[in-house]
């Protein structure tokens, strides 16, 4: 294949899995017996109290939609992992950490995903979360359903339920690969709002194929999109390359990563709205937060904005250009 060739992302739905995965580098050796990661974090509850959760990266297989964004696949396996290894893993993470009052099993794809989670270890996982008030769960829009409910109905805790949306630009949101619209996530939230589960939702700043002009615009209008399908929370993320697939495209000229200040404006409005608690993930932020003379600062900021929901004064930093 010419590179050229390689620059092309193709068209049709059914070829772009192939060159999506085509791009990958090698994926990370798991043990499918223990989480690839596990933490505490401090976050802002819907209460306004700043609460520990326990944060969860589960080792299974990898997701079968092929989003061209994507790289939690390399933190994923090939196979279904055997019946009783996620709460085996639950359990492992558990016994490492502090307590806390809240939990996050994310999995780099859907935990109603069956190859994923297998269903028949729904039970032991809700008895290992009793202690908590309250599980976020990820899921692809098109997986909430009856298993979503099967599931609630173990736990004693309040089910949430995080979905990427990741922008309302329609052309977009196609050519991610993604292969759900804006009308089945509206169906999927409702689908929560019925049964009295949660919602919190991922939007991409600046994701392929939106010009770094129109990137601000097209947060704030997911932002708003994702606040009228009833979230209680919207994760900001600054979309970055990594997984072979948004090099080429880099190279293409149909992304661009985002700047810092588009993000930090992506995060003040979406906070502005008061309409639900908006977070900036600061996943690898450095990468955006460039400037050695200022980027600690900016950093802190963030943190501050994610814990407060309020917005401190816009810093300034003159080799930033003056206002930044």
């Amino acid at each position: 294949m010419t590179m050229l060739q390689l620059l092309i992302y193709p068209e049709r739905v059914s070829e772009r899995d192939r060159w999506i995965v085509a791009q990958r580098p090698p994926r990370t050796t798991l043990d499918p017996r223990r989480p690839y990661a596990f933490l505490v974090e401090r976050e802002r509850a819907s209460s306004g109290e700043v609460v520990p959760v326990s944060t969860l990266f589960l080792t299974n297989r990898e997701c079968p939609w092929r989003c061209v964004m994507c790289d939690l696949w390399k933190n994923t396996l090939t196979d279904t992992v055997p019946l009783g290894a996620i709460p085996e893993q639950i359990e492992f993470a558990l016994q490492q950490l502090p307590p806390a009052r809240h939990i996050k099993l994310y999995n780099s794809g859907s935990f109603f995903d069956v190859q994923a989670i297998p269903p028949e270890d729904y039970s032991a996982i809700a008895a290992l979360l009793k202690p908590f008030e309250r599980v976020i769960v990820e899921s692809h829009p098109a997986l909430v359903g009856a298993r979503c409910v099967d599931f609630r109905d173990l736990l004693s805790a309040q089910l949430e339920v995080a979905m990427g949306l990741e922008t309302v630009h329609p052309e977009a949101l196609q050519r991610l690969n993604k292969r759900v619209t804006l009308e089945q996530f509206a169906a999927a939230a409702e689908r929560l709002r019925e049964q009295a589960i949660e919602l919190r939702v991922f939007v991409l700043v600046q994701p392929p194929f939106i010009r770094s002009d129109e990137a601000l615009h097209w947060a704030q209008r997911s932002l708003d999109f994702a606040f009228d399908c009833n979230a209680t929370a919207v994760t900001l993320i600054p979309t970055r390359s990594g997984n072979g697939a948004m090099e080429m495209l880099q190279e293409a000229g149909e992304f661009t990563p985002p700047d810092l200040r588009t993000f930090e404006k992506a995060v003040e409005y979406g906070v502005g709205l008061g309409r639900g608690r908006v977070f900036a993930d600061l996943w690898e932020i450095e990468r955006i937060a460039t400037c050695v003379y200022c980027r600690a600062a900016r950093i802190a900021r963030l943190e501050r904005i994610n814990l407060t929901q309020s917005i401190p004064p816009v810093l300034l930093c003159e080799p930033c250009e003056g206002d930044v």
